[in-house]
């Protein structure tokens, strides 16, 4: 019984050090993460897609990504089903009953563009040990180094909106994502996705100017005329062109979602049935730095567990004289005790 109420005791003396370090203002939650100015993203308008795809092929080129296989007529087509690590970017498309109603949830129709969000806070920063990935501090891009990465794999399971994805083909394991074309950017270029889209349903720019656009959109009557950019919000390169605006979720998506991100989407049809589903506003990886701060600040989680260890060994440790007057003890006469 001694031992019993030593261990509650010990146990109880632990929490209350772990619910100290919580309390002491030396442990404070963190926060999202606060959004550069200067970020830059993408702004997807799905009532604008038509599902050519020149995205997917524009991204392939730009990326120098080989072809990837993995439908069901493999080996004859490079038409992925899905992001993998040699496909960064696809377009995927919504249907429900006869499929005949553009941008309608019944009887309709819609695309969605797959890629990475470029989230504020991202979760997949914040689980690489070896900080293969990063944000950049001026543009915001969630890039990825090959040559730091250990293959571990952390990010794939700690990204919300499952996009770091593992070669599996690749004898160093690299993982693939979309770095919104980054290598471009010094030559005055942008991401590709957004250069070749024929109807501006991917637009780039900073991320103040596409928010500003996302909601100036939401805030149109429908079938107003209005005028749709294309290419480069920030800088007009392409021409733009008048139509009708459509009748939008009253949503922006990515906006506050885990934090934020760098990239919106518009659509007409509900997100979930497009595959995003509602997620919290704090972000991840704030809660889980928290957590992780406020159990190892100080010490106070190691210093627990080894009090708990330190017990459990030492009364599981006889003494010399404990042993010797042990009936079961066995000595070296076959295990029979000296008389």
């Amino acid at each position: 019984m001694n031992g019993r109420r030593d261990f509650f005791r010990l146990a109880l003396a632990g929490g209350a050090v772990a619910a100290g370090a919580a309390a002491s203002p030396s442990v404070q939650a963190r926060g999202n993460a606060e959004i550069s100015p200067d970020a830059i993203g993408l702004l997807f308008d799905s009532t604008l897609c038509i599902g050519c795809k020149a995205c997917v092929a524009a991204c392939k080129e730009a990326n120098d990504l080989p072809l990837d296989y993995n439908t069901p007529t493999h080996g004859l087509w490079d038409m992925p089903l899905d992001t993998t690590a040699r496909t960064f970017n696809v377009i995927k498309a919504w249907q429900s009953g006869t499929g005949m109603n553009r941008g309608q949830e019944e009887d309709g129709y819609a695309f969605m563009k797959v890629s990475c969000l470029h989230c504020v806070d991202p979760s997949c920063v914040s689980a690489c040990p070896v900080s293969a990935m990063t944000k950049d501090p001026v543009t915001g891009i969630v890039q990825y180094d090959a040559d730091a990465c250990i293959g571990c794999r952390y990010c794939v399971a700690a990204c919300p909106f499952g996009i770091p994805k593992y070669d599996y083909d690749s004898p160093t394991g690299q993982i693939g994502k979309c770095e919104l074309c980054r290598h471009l950017l010094p030559e005055g270029k942008y991401a590709a996705c957004a250069e070749v889209c024929p109807t501006g349903a991917t637009l780039f720019g900073k991320v103040s100017s596409l928010k500003a656009e996302a909601h100036r959109r939401l805030a149109l009557e429908e079938g107003a005329a209005t005028v749709w950019p294309r290419g480069n919000l920030d800088t007009a390169d392409q021409p733009a062109w008048e139509g009708p605006a459509p009748r939008y979720v009253q949503h922006v998506y990515g906006e506050k979602e885990v934090g934020g991100t760098q990239m919106f989407k518009l659509s007409a049809v509900a997100f979930d049935k497009l595959g995003h589903k509602p997620l919290p506003e704090r972000s991840f990886s704030s809660q889980s730095e928290t957590l992780q701060h406020t159990l190892y600040g100080g010490l106070v989680l190691p210093l627990a567990v080894l009090g708990v260890m330190s017990w459990v060994a030492k009364r599981n440790v006889k003494h010399d004289d404990e042993i010797h007057d042990d009936p079961m003890h066995d000595t070296q006469d076959g295990g029979k005790r000296h008389e």
